[in-house]
């Protein structure tokens, strides 16, 4: 299998693009197994592809980030957060004006995850994204941000972030997981299709349309699909959408609202949703009171 082209930063990019918000700051050790940081980034901020020798957790707590990998992409609002492996290269785009808080996590040799028990190392070797709990969101918070420039740590602030830190972990190993990643092809004509659809899931309706603007026939298409992801473009299209409807809800957008601009129905979409990740669209999308105004309405 041949190894993933290089991540690229996005073209023509009109917001600054800066590299990696100084990780080597924050190494994390067997001593402070996670490390925490924290910066507030404008929207469509771009950070460089880059990567670590340490497990990542990507969170916001204000505004949506999209990551980016090899292999998929990654809608990440404040109700969710993105477990990146060791070594996984990844870029970060700043969706809306994002409060962006990156934990670092020591991985001692063979092993993968938060630790303890019930969290196998093989479901940790691929980007993940979980849901996370308000005690997840105060802990993160709590987090001492303080970089190794500074003056070294008091014997008590230790004290406290090892609590906090096992507090942390042990929230990330209950987290539950989420299918809301998008895969992406090695396939280059592939790969601008979908970064294509990624930009605007509504442009066309079919499979002809997208096909037509590649340059290729849908037959081609259909079969790269396959081929590269396993899916048809029906089904990838659809976790687009869900994607979409995150970054939507995210930013209190009406139930209603989000089905429309995605090209549905409010019965319609609440199916999708249902049929895709097996909940109703307000608990997937953190909106429980939208939902009975999309399955009330006509």
């Amino acid at each position: 299998m041949p190894n993933p082209a290089p991540l690229r930063a996005p073209p023509g990019a009109s917001a600054p693009s800066v590299d990696a918000l100084t990780p080597h700051l924050f190494e994390p050790t067997a001593r402070r197994p996670l490390r925490a940081k924290t910066r507030y980034l404008p929207a469509d901020t771009h950070v460089l592809p880059h990567s670590h020798a340490w497990a990542q957790i990507a969170l916001s707590t204000e505004g949506v980030v999209r990551l980016t990998a090899a292999r998929g992409t990654y809608i990440v609002p404040p109700s969710r957060a993105l477990w990146i492996p060791p070594g996984v290269e990844h870029a970060v785009t700043m969706v809306d004006a994002a409060h962006l808080h990156t934990l670092y996590l020591y991985q001692p040799r063979g092993r993968s995850g938060p630790g303890g028990p019930g969290t196998p190392g093989q479901t940790w070797q691929q980007c993940r994204v979980l849901e996370v709990s308000a005690l997840l969101h105060a802990l993160v918070r709590a987090l001492d941000t303080t970089p190794d420039s500074a003056a070294p740590p008091s014997p008590e602030a230790l004290r406290r972030e090892r609590h906090i830190s096992a507090l942390v972990l042990d929230e990330l190993r209950r987290a539950r997981a989420v299918p809301l990643g998008v895969a992406l092809p090695r396939d280059k004509r592939l790969r601008q299709l979908c970064e294509a659809v990624l930009d605007d899931p509504t442009r066309h309706a079919t499979l002809q349309g997208w096909a037509q603007d590649s340059g290729a026939s849908p037959r081609t298409v259909a079969r790269l699909f396959r081929q590269e992801l396993g899916s048809s473009f029906t089904q990838w299209r659809q976790q687009v959408v869900l994607a979409k409807a995150v970054a939507l809800a995210a930013a209190r957008t009406p139930m209603g609202q989000i089905a429309a601009e995605l090209g549905y129905n409010p019965s319609a979409f609440s199916a999708m949703v249902r049929r895709t990740v097996g909940m109703p669209p307000g608990r997937f999308l953190g909106q429980q009171r939208g939902e009975a105004a999309v399955q009330a309405a006509p």
